[in-house]
């Protein structure tokens, strides 16, 4: 017979929608679209692009686990939104990036962004990015030295002093000297990622991949994604810099810097973007201005970082003017008056 008495009961208003999907299980399909990146990062830089997003993913977990355990809260680590926080700060972040470094970005990016606000769904910027923009004003040499794949492979956990670079695409689209650009990458190279920049931004065609599948398992819709994008090519269409030719500055520019990256992985994330549709596209148009701004006027060569972090502090005021309208609302007696 069933302890009617002891059963617990939870009580929540309609709609009652039932789904075998949950944080985890898309959680679990984020990682899974970020495994193409890492397996080329691996290959293109060497081992070091897997034990830094490996230390990366470790960090994140363990601060959560850490941050929870002293304040007596539910754990939240089997949710794998920390692994995915992890894996997208190592992204970000060069390959010569020292593991102590990714430890301190781990810690900003969980403690001061994700949990202080009350955890996972409750923060109102992108922690993988803040962590990255706190690693950048922190220790900008570090964040600043790119390995050229050319050069040669990372050893284990070390790098080689002639293996690094400071020349990237995005320097070169920054001055606007596409030949300079097209003489050392093609466009091809800039696409498949035969070039200098953060581990896991690199490769266009495995960022793509990783995309196509978080669209197949309906994680993200193509909205943000396009119209970010599309908003990117469609102005550095417009506007070449340097009087270089339209279309191969438009490519670079896309291909170019953390562009599909963000615009994949970012700018989609949950809890920092709108819920409708509408504000979806504004959302991503306003990414897509901000990142082109920030290329073309600012003094930083790349500007994705700092775009979604800016139209992420706009997604409260995109939703509360692009919600539905509701039907059956009846006016008030005030508002009838106040109309007529």
């Amino acid at each position: 017979m069933t302890d009617y008495k002891n059963l617990k009961l939870i009580a929540t208003s309609s709609p009652h929608i039932r789904s075998a999907e949950n944080t985890r299980s898309i959680m679990l399909d984020v990682i899974i679209a970020m495994l193409p990146a890492l397996a080329y990062a691996t290959w293109q830089f060497g081992l070091k692009a897997l034990t830094l997003t490996a230390v990366s993913a470790a960090a994140c977990v363990f601060w959560e686990w850490l941050y929870r355990t002293l304040l007596k809260k539910p754990q939240s680590i089997g949710d794998l939104s920390a692994v995915v926080t992890g894996m997208l700060l190592a992204f970000v972040c060069p390959v010569t990036t020292p593991y102590w470094v990714i430890v301190i970005g781990a810690f900003f990016s969980i403690v001061l962004v994700k949990q202080l606000f009350g955890g996972i769904g409750k923060n109102f910027l992108n922690p993988a990015l803040v962590g990255r923009a706190c690693l950048l004003a922190s220790y900008a040499g570090y964040m600043t030295t790119w390995l050229d794949p050319a050069a040669g492979k990372a050893p284990l956990m070390g790098l080689v002093a002639d293996t690094m670079t400071g020349a990237t695409p995005m320097s070169y689209l920054k001055t606007g000297d596409l030949a300079a650009l097209a003489e050392k990458y093609s466009v091809l190279d800039m696409f498949l990622g035969k070039t200098g920049g953060s581990l896991g931004e690199v490769s266009a065609l495995m960022l793509i991949a990783g995309g196509v599948w978080l669209l197949y398992r309906k994680v993200i819709s193509w909205h943000i994604p396009a119209a970010y994008i599309g908003t990117v090519a469609v102005l550095s269409l417009l506007f070449p810099k340097g009087g270089a030719d339209n279309l191969q500055f438009m490519l670079y520019s896309v291909f170019g810097g953390g562009l599909m990256l963000g615009a994949i992985f970012m700018a989609t994330d949950y809890a920092t973007s709108p819920v409708t549709k509408k504000g979806q596209l504004i959302y991503g148009i306003g990414c897509g201005l901000f990142t082109v701004f920030i290329r073309y006027f600012g003094s930083y060569n790349e500007g994705v970082c700092y775009s979604i972090m800016v139209m992420n502090l706009f997604v409260p005021l995109i939703d509360k003017y692009t919600k539905p309208v509701r039907f059956g609302t009846v006016k008030s007696a005030k508002k009838e008056a106040a109309a007529k």
